[in-house]
């Protein structure tokens, strides 16, 4: 059995004419201990799935099942690692960390708690930054906190929805080497989300595209037959990297093209004439 499994999920939003079904039959196994990308285009419906996984969406149709049990709404053993940061202001790095803690582990003694804290706090390299609030720190500093925090739940699953979307390049190529070693060191089962297809390749043991939107789904999957530690500079010079990104990329470009062929035409509005004094 799989350790995640999704199957025939569907989900919409709205009512009445102006409902959209975002997903439609979903079906997904993931084994344990196994980093999964699905890559995507802009409002295909990516940040959608990461919420029905989470458990802070429930689908229409389908079920959603962890290590065998169904999944209901959140729980400990899912992280997520959002976009926008998610840190408490007034709070600094230790403090942001230490909430997640305290939810998940209320009966822990100070001692252990503090060296919980402080082992993810230096997982992500912010130990000289334990006590600053966000606002002293960078974008990226503050995406190490939100990633600490996740982790320091002690999650089964890894969500992270394009985590590295805000960020400039140089600090986003820096943080992708930092997750892959941080999967190294814990093999914790992750599933990302994002539209850069080197960076799936980068992180992921396979690639999964969804759809284009409404109505995504997801496409073939493609294993990433690359060995680890990876590191990008050397995969630019790499024919297997090479052929595995045109591979995708083609089949992206296939998906939008599918797209445009069969959209439905919107009626022209029809033309309207003030009336005559």
């Amino acid at each position: 059995m799989a350790f995640l499994k999704l199957e025939h999920v569907c989900k919409s939003f709205g009512e009445g004419p102006g409902r959209t079904q975002v997903l439609e039959d979903v079906n997904l196994e993931v084994e344990e201990g196994e980093f999964i990308a699905i890559v995507g285009f802009s409002g295909s419906g990516k940040s959608t799935l990461v919420n029905l996984i989470a458990g802070l969406e429930m689908p229409d149709s389908g079920t959603l099942s962890l290590a065998g049990a169904p999944i209901r709404g959140a729980g400990p053993d899912r992280g997520v690692v959002f976009q926008n940061y998610s840190l408490l202001p007034w709070l600094s790095v230790f403090e942001n960390v230490g909430l997640a803690v305290d939810a998940v582990f209320p009966d822990w003694p100070r001692e252990r708690r503090n060296a919980h804290i402080a082992r993810y706090v230096d997982m992500v390299n912010l130990t000289p930054a334990t006590w600053k609030k966000p606002k002293e720190l960078s974008g990226g500093m503050r995406q190490r906190v939100s990633v600490a925090r996740a982790l320091a739940m002690d999650p089964r699953v890894l969500l992270m929805d394009e985590p590295l979307s805000a960020l400039d390049a140089l600090t986003r190529g820096s943080l992708q080497q930092e997750f892959e070693r941080i999967w190294e060191r814990d093999r914790k089962t992750v599933l990302l989300v994002t539209n850069d297809v080197d960076e799936s390749i980068l992180l992921a043991d396979r690639v999964i595209p969804l759809t284009v939107g409404p109505r995504a789904t997801l496409g073939r999957s493609f294993t990433v037959d690359l060995p680890r530690p990876r590191d990008k500079t050397a995969l630019n010079r790499d024919p297997v990297y090479k052929k595995l990104r045109n591979d995708i990329m083609n089949y992206l470009l296939g998906l939008r093209g599918e797209s445009r062929t069969t959209r439905v035409a919107v009626p022209e509005p029809p033309k309207l004439k003030p009336k005559a004094a």
